[in-house]
């Protein structure tokens, strides 16, 4: 390896500067870890140990977490598998939901409510200051209008605490994004996008001319038997598993996007790894974008 190539430089999509850190395109998503329904520990710790390691050895640098997973269990095993945490792990969190004892997710954004939860986070990730706190808006379904001054106002005080790096918004409307920017520089945006579900076309052009990362939910999700078809002739074709081609397309789509694909399996992220690489021809490309339209 050239001394100035990164590993993370090696990844699908290269890597992105999130505020003044610079991070690989290809990330991981942590929620998966958690037992079923994202509540109470995994079946197998050493297999949920030994992704968590495996990303960081394949070359990535980002990844993507929430205390209220398990709750707690997710940032718990971060700890564990990779605590002291290497000098270019950048660890992502989110904050503005909790779980109930119905494995549901009712929203809590008051500001004492969200200061709770950054320092919970900070407990079970180990750390003195959050590398990125995403505020999670909207509820369990989608996003929803409303102002989100108050709770942003209350992380950008815990930001000049040092408690926070940078912030990000998650499950939002082109509208908060707006109103966000006002307030605080915004570095990300995690919504649910895929090939499928194209709501933000705009919003991610916008956010890429501003140097914004996008980074997208459920990147293989909502499909419906059509849709589900034309991706699958274009996979056909690649011979290619659907999900590479979706993460394939993501990466293409445009550079601001970064991915968060989970998975509990270290031989399944490398297969995410190896699809995500997938070149697509201008062909499927129009194909694919055809899904959304």
């Amino acid at each position: 390896m050239d001394a100035s190539t990164s590993p993370a430089t090696l990844l699908p999509g290269g890597t992105w500067t999130l505020g003044d850190r610079t991070v690989s395109r290809f990330g991981y998503g942590v929620m998966q870890l958690a037992g079923p329904g994202v509540m109470g520990p995994p079946s197998d710790h050493a297999g949920a140990m030994a992704v968590l390691r495996e990303a960081v050895d394949q070359g990535i640098t980002h990844i993507d977490t929430s205390d209220a997973y398990g709750p707690h269990i997710t940032n718990q095993l971060i700890r564990e598998a990779l605590y002291p945490y290497p000098e270019t792990l950048f660890i992502a969190t989110k904050v503005g939901a909790e779980r109930d004892a119905q494995g549901g997710w009712p929203t809590k954004r008051q500001p004492s409510d969200l200061r709770d939860q950054v320092h919970e986070n900070l407990r079970t990730l180990g750390v003195e200051r959050l590398d990125l706190v995403n505020l999670r808006m909207g509820d369990a379904g989608s996003p929803r209008p409303g102002s989100l001054a108050e709770p942003l106002h209350a992380l950008v005080e815990l930001q000049q605490e040092g408690l926070i790096g940078e912030l990000g918004l998650s499950n939002v409307t082109d509208a908060q994004v707006a109103e966000a920017q006002g307030i605080a520089r915004i570095v990300c945006v995690q919504n649910m996008y895929n090939v499928a579900y194209r709501q933000d076309d705009a919003l991610i052009s916008r956010l890429a001319d501003e140097r914004i990362a996008y980074v997208p939910f459920f990147p293989l999700g909502g499909f419906t038997p059509l849709q589900s078809a034309a991706l699958s002739r274009v996979s056909a074709a690649a011979g290619a598993s659907p999900l590479s081609v979706a993460l394939a397309w993501l990466l293409q789509r445009s550079p601001n996007i970064l991915l968060i694909p989970g998975t509990s399996s270290a031989a399944h992220l490398r297969e995410n790894i190896a699809g995500a690489g997938l070149v697509l021809s201008a062909e499927d490309v129009r194909e694919l974008d055809s899904i959304g339209n």
